[in-house]
């Protein structure tokens, strides 16, 4: 037996050295699975609602018509006018947000612009 953990038992349990072996023999039967003792049922009824959890789950309601963004006519028009300037360059342009980002191929590459407009 570990004679660090029966001086440690003792010392912070203030208990006797058989006591101390006692204790930490009933700790490894009770680790592999043995019932050392028998709850009564009072004592299972309150282990069973100590086990279990007391509250409902949280159900979020998310309402998304509330939330409507405003139509941006100039960043529209920003990226409507980069597309057409981007073509007369000979470059292909698909715009995949009509106001936030244009992808384009030019020489077998594909580039990506994304319009931000940042608080102020």
């Amino acid at each position: 037996m570990n004679e660090k953990l029966i001086e440690k038992q003792m010392s912070l349990l203030g208990i006797s050295r058989e006591e101390a072996i006692q204790l930490i023999e009933d700790d490894a039967k009770i680790d592999r699975g043995e019932k050392l003792f028998e709850l009564t049922s009072e004592q299972k009824q309150a282990s069973k609602k100590a086990r279990q959890a007391d509250r409902k789950p949280t159900v979020y309601k998310f309402d998304t018509s509330k939330r409507k963004r405003p139509a941006n006519e100039t960043k529209r028009l920003l990226i409507e006018t980069l597309k057409q300037a981007v073509e007369n360059l000979g470059a292909t342009a698909e715009v995949t947000n009509i106001e936030r980002e244009i992808v384009l191929m030019l020489n077998e590459t594909k580039y990506k612009i994304v319009l931000s407009a940042p608080r102020t």
